[in-house]
C-alpha cells in the first residue's frame, strides 16, 4: 500500500493530512462540511485532536508535508481517502497570511510545515544553528549539511533572519 500510495499520490501531500488529522477529533462539530470530511474524521480522530490539527492552517505544500509524515508514521487509508482528505484540508483550512519564519527562533515543526522540509532537514538546521550561532542570511543556509538548499531558495520570501537577543545574565 505504501509503495502504491507513493507512486500515485505525492508524498508531500500526506504530511498535512496527519497534522490535520491530529486536530480534528475534538472539533468534529466545528469542521467545515464538504467532500473529505468523513474520511478525515474516520482516519484521523483515533490518534489526533482534530481541532488542533487544522489550526495550523497550511498551504498546499504544508498540508502535503503533514500528510506524508502521517503516512510514514503509520496512517492507513486508500489513495482515494488520502486524496479526499488532502483536498478537504487544502480547501477548508488554507494558510492565512503568516509572518516569515525566523530561522533563528523557529522550532523543527515550523521549519517542516512552513518550508516543506523533511524532519532530517529541519533537525540539520537546528543542529547547525546550535553549533554555529544565528543565521545572518540565506547564504548561511548553504553551509548546513544535509539540507536541500533548493527548497530554501524556493521559499526565500518566507524567511526572516532577525537576531535572537542573547541572555548575558545582565
Amino acid at each position: 500500500m505504501a509503495s502504491l500510495l507513493r507512486i500515485s499520490f505525492p508524498l508531500y501531500l500526506l504530511v498535512p493530512l496527519g497534522i490535520a488529522c491530529a486536530f480534528f477529533s475534538t472539533a468534529a462539530a466545528q469542521l467545515a462540511e464538504g467532500l473529505g470530511k468523513a474520511e478525515f474524521e474516520k482516519l484521523c480522530q483515533s490518534c489526533h485532536d482534530l481541532a488542533k490539527s487544522v489550526s495550523l492552517q497550511q498551504d498546499r505544500d504544508g498540508w502535503g508535508t503533514t500528510m506524508t509524515k502521517m503516512v510514514d508514521l503509520g496512517l492507513k487509508g486508500t489513495n482515494v481517502e488520502l486524496k479526499a482528505i488532502f483536498d478537504y484540508l487544502v480547501k477548508n483550512f488554507p494558510v492565512e497570511e503568516l509572518p516569515p519564519v525566523n530561522l533563528n527562533k523557529a522550532r523543527a515543526i515550523q521549519l517542516e510545515s512552513r518550508l516543506s522540509l523533511k524532519r532530517s532537514e529541519a533537525a540539520a538546521i537546528l543542529r547547525y544553528r546550535e553549533e554555529n550561532g544565528d543565521f545572518q542570511s540565506i547564504e548561511d543556509l548553504k553551509k548546513v549539511p544535509g539540507l536541500d538548499f533548493s527548497k530554501i531558495e524556493a521559499k526565500k520570501d518566507r524567511l526572516d533572519f532577525s537576531q535572537v537577543p542573547s541572555d548575558t545574565g545582565q
